[in-house]
């Protein structure tokens, strides 16, 4: 494989929020993309989106189950791919969005580095449920990638991560569906106080499992929302009951963990996800009501 200093990276945004039913991801990937630092060495692409007109997404027929907006992603992620393969990328950094933008770049970089691939799933939630317990296609992303999930969108998964190269990290009460397909796949695992301490179960995965090329998908809701603000559970004007595990992680332990895992193998993805930066979302709403800036 390339050098790093000879490799491409493809940055990409995906303002992707049919897979939450939440046309507020799109902001909060721009947001998102606009936050991080800037790097001219790195190639941008956007990946068209159908974006929101205030329509209620509808429940599609799917093989297994309905799913929400299902049409509109399978489309998106065609042209996730379509852009990916017109680049052919060594590295790729993936701005969302719902969690369902990182199955074109991880299931892509798989198959580029011969399905010797790591993948460290940084998440509250292990998205690995079925259109059986779920509408929502963000539910689905890290099924899809080990060729479970909803079948339409696991076959464009053309080579499955193995089970043994996946880890999720931040884990701390799956359901029973999901703690019964992590047991059933030996899939490992980390909860968030096992990070607290230290970074070692996922660098002794690393070690043990000879992982040279890792890939990184960050759900911002991994984190402590009465610290981080910006996250689905946050909302200041919602007062719908949460029956949702909560992240318990810090913004430094996973800067920690991200730069720990980093100095051991090669970090070839990043996706990042689920940003809903709430004060910044009401204030541009305040503002397009202000005759002034729209006259």
């Amino acid at each position: 494989m390339k050098s790093k200093e000879n490799s491409t990276t493809l940055r990409m945004l995906m303002p992707q929020w049919q897979g939450g039913d939440n046309p507020n991801y799109s902001f909060g990937a721009e947001l998102l993309e606009w936050l991080a630092p800037e790097n001219n060495k790195h190639i941008t692409v956007k990946v068209p989106v159908s974006m929101s007109d205030d329509t209620p997404l509808e429940k599609e027929e799917g093989i297994i189950g309905d799913i929400v907006g299902k049409e509109q992603l399978l489309n998106q992620l065609d042209a996730a791919n379509h852009l990916i393969k017109a680049y052919q990328p060594d590295r790729i950094v993936m701005f969302g969005g719902d969690c369902l933008v990182e199955q074109a770049p991880f299931a892509y970089l798989n198959e580029r580095y011969s399905g010797e691939l790591g993948l460290l799933w940084i998440d509250a939630h292990p998205d690995i449920t079925t259109p059986k317990e779920y509408y929502n296609g963000h539910t689905y992303v890290l099924g899809n990638l080990l060729g479970e999930g909803a079948p339409e969108f696991a076959a464009k998964v053309d080579k499955p991560f193995r089970p043994e190269n996946v880890m999720i990290a931040g884990i701390d009460q799956p359901t029973g569906q999901e703690s019964e397909l992590i047991s059933r796949l030996s899939i490992k695992s980390a909860s968030s106080s096992q990070l607290k301490e230290s970074s070692k179960t996922v660098l002794d995965w690393i070690e043990t499992n000879r992982i040279k090329y890792l890939v990184i998908h960050l759900d911002l809701d991994v984190l402590d929302p009465k610290i981080f603000r910006s996250l689905l559970f946050a909302n200041p004007l919602s007062d719908l009951e949460i029956d949702f595990p909560m992240g318990k992680m810090q913004l430094f332990e996973v800067a920690k963990l991200i730069n720990e895992v980093s100095d051991v193998t090669d970090v070839v993805g990043l996706g990042i996800t689920e940003h809903l930066p709430w004060d910044a979302i009401n204030l541009k709403q305040l503002l397009q009501k202000m005759p002034i800036l729209n006259d």
